[in-house]
């Protein structure tokens, strides 16, 4: 597990990652007093001190409701091996139940080290018919996936909103203080500052909330002691908005403007779905210890201050926060606000990163650049495309609005949509995975899922002001991911049928009715079984073909990181003649491939040697009559018990200097019948490991299929419109596989397919 502080460890290290997150996690949320106020107000008419402290009351319980009690104290507990995130629970929930839409599941799967947690004994039986009707219904698949990509792309459009809203925000500040800035001022001075809130992002994550934490932290100084400053000389006594009795009083004298008033108040927790989405970035206690003891008390001092203020000067509503500040404070306030606006983005942008990943490696994105910005923590990324295209949409949102008030009207939607999806999710985990008691498991969307839908509802009111656009941001990355998805789960199941039989092969001989030349071909495919058609393309245009012939699989499951020593499953396929194998390699959706090719080759051949001396081992042991259940219990670390089908695969891990009782090993053979073994088990793998060797010497050569998919010609309209279309776009546009392995040109050899879905 990555970012998680050892119980045995300083307390200093999480101390310090805590200080980090205040310059990347809690920039938003910071910022919100900037405009809260603001907005509830030019809803709701000051006419009282029971609309101040109404409207206090309701700002200070949905923090301590919301960001607090939900995901401080639970949903951060939902994460995935130190990474969270809508991506991240559904991975969760895939390693449980068999849900992904994409059909390459091995039992073998469940075998890597990190792939299942313990499960307690408590309510199996729910969690069991759970999991069940989840695998068995096909529409309920769909329906979570899409609820899934509804939240990521939610993010992606907080993304886009945030740095719009905070930077614009901050900057409207001089309207008041400079003669003659307006507006187009506003307007412009804010695309500047964007831009160049853009245009750092690439140094990466580490050195940017090294570079802001310490501005932030003395921001949320400013809100504190600013704060307390107001309460002290207006009005003290507005520390009775603690009662939530304000809240009654609140709507029963403004009644419909109260409810229009809650999407205002709904931006008090902007940004809390970032202390969730950007936890691989950092730590569950740091995230926690900075909230509960930093963000937390002073955003209540700061909303308190300015409700002191208000109930003395009702008119000022509209610039309550730099109204607030003592006069001959206001240009070092202003200058750190601007900068925690920047900051403010900051939280969204890496939340974005970080969504976006996840969905590459699940299939549900079309593959990106991803340069990875820390050599220490695997999660700090950074994604030009994004990051640009994030930079031009906020120019534009800006350009076209150019109200802060419109602005909110978008974000309220974009923000509790997230959370209601997040509250699925974890409802979800809490009955499969967790098996909470019932009671319990449903006190948890009624009491935080009921006052989501509450805001929902005021927000969605608002489309026709602004809240059109973040439906219409989530409606096009929803369709991108959907039909990327869609696309490749045909692509997939049409390789499957297509595959070719092992009667072909054994006709062809173990000369493939080719010239067998010194080499390793390494085909890549996305078969975790059978054969690819492609393969048989390769017979018909090459006019020799390599000694060795290996089926790489590139296969990303649904857990954070694959340790090193598991990556690699190998099996046989045809007879041991024909020198022919497979190899998937399992990534997880954090891990990083960025080795050579050098490297990889290197550690693909050790593996091969591995499973040759295993092969010859356990047929030393088959050849003594010992059943497969008792080679099962002599070289299998059983997990479940419940994982007997296990014999079908295995696994030969990259160990070093460890016991062979610590490697999992079971049948040899894949699809060949076990009588064409060769007879002499001792000279027949001193034979195979000669030939891999001269194999090795005359090099690695990669075989690619530029596959080209299209939709069978009786298929529905819309089918061909979106595959022979809209994925054929994004195939063509998304990064071609060889420049994800960084293999030199001379070392590609490429054949043309074609598959109907």
């Amino acid at each position: 597990m990555y970012f998680n502080v050892n119980q045995d460890a300083s307390l200093w290290p999480t101390l310090a990652l805590a200080f980090q997150t205040l310059g990347v996690v809690y920039g938003d949320m910071g910022t919100s007093p900037l405009y809260v106020f603001a907005d509830v107000f030019s809803k709701v008419p000051i006419e009282s001190d029971v609309d101040v402290l109404g409207a206090l009351s309701l700002v200070m319980y949905t923090i301590a409701l919301i960001p607090l009690a939900k995901y401080v104290f639970v949903v951060l507990k939902a994460n995935d091996n130190g990474e969270g995130g809508t991506f991240a629970l559904y991975s969760l929930i895939c390693r449980y139940a068999n849900v992904n839409m994409l059909p390459n599941r091995q039992p073998a799967d469940e075998h890597i080290s990190s792939f299942r947690l313990k499960l307690p004994t408590p309510e199996m039986k729910r969690a069991l018919n759970i999991k069940e009707t989840l695998e068995k219904s096909s529409s309920l698949k769909t329906f979570l996936l899409l609820l899934v990509l509804l939240g990521t792309s939610m993010i992606i459009g907080d993304g886009i909103l945030t740095p719009a809203i905070s930077v614009m925000s901050a900057i409207s500040g001089l309207q008041g203080e400079i003669h003659g800035f307006g507006t187009n001022s506003v307007v412009l001075v804010s695309i500047v500052v964007l831009v160049a809130l853009f245009s750092i992002q690439r140094f990466g994550t580490s050195k940017v909330g090294f570079m802001f934490a310490p501005i932030l932290a003395l921001w949320f100084f400013c809100l504190g002691s600013i704060g307390i400053y107001n309460i002290v000389k207006h009005d003290i006594m507005v520390l009775r908005a603690i009662n939530p009795a304000f809240i009654f009083y609140f709507f029963k004298k403004n009644g419909k403007k109260a409810w229009s008033a809650l999407g205002g108040c709904v931006l008090c927790i902007t940004g809390a779905e970032a202390m969730f989405a950007d936890l691989g970035h950092f730590s569950v206690p740091a995230i926690q210890i900075a909230f509960t003891c930093v963000v937390f008390p002073c955003l209540l001092l700061a909303y308190m201050g300015q409700a002191a203020f208000l109930l003395k000067n009702p008119t000022s509503y509209a610039r309550v926060f730099y109204d607030s500040v003592p006069g001959s404070l206001f240009w070092p306030v202003f200058v750190i606000a601007t900068l925690a606006a920047m900051i403010a983005s900051q939280a969204m942008i890496s939340a974005t990163f970080s969504c976006v990943k996840q969905s590459m490696a699940l299939g549900c994105f079309p593959r990106l650049k991803i340069i990875h910005t820390s050599r220490k923590f695997m999660g700090q990324i950074y994604i030009p495309v994004i990051n640009w295209f994030l930079m031009v949409m906020c120019i534009v949102v800006v350009s076209i609005f150019q109200s802060t008030t419109d602005i909110a009207n978008a974000y309220g939607i974009a923000e509790v949509g997230v959370m209601i999806v997040s509250t699925t999710l974890v409802t979800l985990v809490m009955l499969l995975i967790w098996q909470t008691n019932l009671f319990w498991a449903f006190c948890f969307p009624i009491a935080f899922g009921s006052v989501e839908l509450i805001y929902m509802s005021s927000v969605l009111s608002k489309i026709f002001e602004g809240g059109w656009l973040p439906l219409a941001f989530a409606t096009f990355f929803l369709s991108v991911m959907y039909t990327w998805n869609y696309g490749s789960v045909l692509k997939y199941r049409s390789e499957v049928q297509e595959k070719i039989s092992l009667d072909l092969m054994l006709e062809l001989g173990s000369n493939l009715g080719t010239v067998r030349v010194p080499g390793i071909g390494l085909l890549y495919n996305e078969l975790v079984q059978g054969i690819p058609s492609v393969f048989l393309q390769f017979l018909l245009s090459l006019p020799a073909l390599h000694s060795t012939i290996v089926f790489v699989c590139i296969k990303h499951v649904p857990i954070p990181v694959v340790p090193q020593e598991e990556r690699f499953l190998f099996r046989r396929v045809c007879p041991k003649d024909y020198h022919m194998f497979r190899c998937v390699a399992r990534y997880g959706y954090k891990d990083v491939r960025k080795e050579d090719h050098h490297a990889f080759e290197q550690l693909l051949i050790e593996s091969l040697e591995k499973f040759l001396r295993k092969e010859a081992q356990e047929t030393t042991m088959e050849s003594s009559n010992l059943t497969e259940e008792d080679m099962d219990n002599a070289l299998v670390k059983s997990k479940d018990s419940d994982n007997n089908n296990v014999a079908e695969e295995l696994r030969i891990p990259l160990m070093h200097g460890q016991n062979s009782s610590e490697e999992t090993g079971t049948s040899i053979t894949e699809e060949a019948p076990t009588s064409y073994m060769s007879l002499d088990e001792d000279d027949g793998i001193e034979y195979e490991l000669s030939a891999l060797r001269e194999a090795t010497a005359s090099g690695c050569t990669y075989l690619l299929g530029h596959g080209d998919v299209r939709a069978k010609k009786n298929s529905l309209f819309f089918k061909k419109l979106v595959i022979n279309y809209f994925y054929a776009f994004l195939r063509n546009n998304c990064r071609g596989g060889t420049a994800n392995m960084r293999v030199p040109h001379t070392n590609i050899i490429q054949v043309g397919m074609t598959y109907m879905v």
